[in-house]
């Protein structure tokens, strides 16, 4: 089996350095490159052919959240994993609309971060619980405005309850193989799923679903 092929963006030399180090010492990945700003980015992408692009959303230049913009344009299916701090949460919900996949606090162990990279590579949604708890609290207050609202886009998006069920889990930032346990179906179910909501909601990924279902009230 081949190693997960992980590239950084991070302009913490130190960090840099560690997080290479942490990842090198895996038995399942490698680290292809890190960089200290994104000012060739797709360069740096195009030459490492990473499998997962983890990106800090605070860089100089260009600042992690254009730069998943930049990537999702022009490489759809990319797994970004974002980093943050605690302090700029608010940017978390900006990086959900841009297309990451997952979101992972710079204060997490060694072993939560290297689970996040795994999750993403499989097609998960990882999010440190702190944040994962501002969505859900966004995805409340939302789904109070809708009840009082009617919003025609929800009626629209034609959702099936298992579907739903799906959604919900997925906001709540379950990677595929949770779901399944939860749900008690098979990992390609959920993955059958999850391109059926991505239809209806004319979406390309589950963070793009995450944020239009809590911009939308639909689970």
């Amino acid at each position: 089996m081949q190693p997960i092929r992980v590239i950084a963006f991070d302009d913490n030399k130190d960090l840099r350095d560690m997080f290479r180090m942490l990842v090198d010492a895996q038995p399942d990945m490698v680290c292809v490159a890190v960089h200290p700003d994104l000012s060739q980015m797709m360069r740096d992408i195009d030459a490492a052919q990473p499998d997962v692009i983890v990106m800090d959303i605070q860089m100089p230049g260009m600042n992690g959240i254009e730069g998943v913009r930049s990537i999702k344009a022009r490489y759809p299916d990319a797994r970004i994993l974002m980093q943050t701090v605690f302090d700029d949460d608010d940017k978390v919900f900006d990086a959900i609309c841009s297309g990451a996949r997952g979101y992972i606090l710079k204060t997490a162990s060694a072993g939560e971060m290297m689970k996040a990279i795994r999750d993403v590579h499989a097609g998960g949604s990882p999010i440190t619980p702190a944040i994962a708890f501002k969505v859900l609290e966004l995805f409340r207050v939302n789904a109070a405005t809708n009840r009082n609202t009617p919003n025609p886009a929800i009626n629209s998006a034609g959702l099936s309850d298992r579907e739903k069920s799906v959604l919900t889990l997925l906001v709540k930032g379950r990677s595929y193989k949770m779901i399944a346990d939860e749900l008690g179906i098979s990992y390609h179910t959920v993955d059958s799923h999850l391109r059926h909501i991505y239809e209806k909601l004319q979406v390309g990924s589950g963070t793009e679903a995450v944020s239009r279902a809590i911009k939308d009230g639909l689970v």
